[in-house]
């Protein structure tokens, strides 16, 4: 079996990539940072070749050396699952934001924001959490099954 590996630095530079957007959202009312990430969120999900805050630290970031890379064995389905998710949350809270609704709308930016968080100072990823429970129960499509992470050589 192939060893999986995820650099576990550009995930959390994605995290603080979002924390950011969407504070900045919140505190200057502007909901088109909001819509901005939860569309580069989506459109990393659906290509992830395509992630702009990843782009950013393998193309400009970890080359320079301003970020070190932290690879572990893992799988990446979780992670983009819950990208996917925190996205979708995001589409609706910008959707909620436009339309007159900006309470719901700033309640979900704040729900990203606050599991976004979660992820990157305490290491829990709750869509990560909910991937693994859908695997447990045999839900198509999710079949990535834990693993023991451990740091990689290189």
């Amino acid at each position: 079996m192939v060893e999986r590996r995820v650099d576990h630095t550009a995930l959390k530079f994605n995290q603080a990539s979002i924390i950011t957007l969407n504070l900045l959202g919140f505190v200057f009312n502007l909901p088109a940072l909001v819509t901005f990430a939860a569309l580069a969120m989506l459109v990393g999900t659906a290509f992830p070749a395509a992630a702009l805050f990843q782009q950013i630290y393998f193309r400009i970031l970890r080359p320079r050396g301003w970020l070190r890379p932290w690879v572990l064995t893992d799988n990446p389905e979780p992670h983009r699952f819950a990208q996917g998710l925190g996205g979708i949350f995001l589409a609706l809270g910008a959707a909620a934001l436009f339309t007159g609704y900006a309470t719901i709308g700033w309640v979900l930016t704040w729900l990203v924001i606050v599991l976004a968080a979660l992820n990157l100072f305490f290491g829990f990823c709750a869509g990560c959490f909910v991937y693994y429970q859908l695997s447990r129960l045999g839900v198509p499509g999710f079949t990535a099954r834990p693993i023991e992470r451990r740091e990689v050589e290189g």
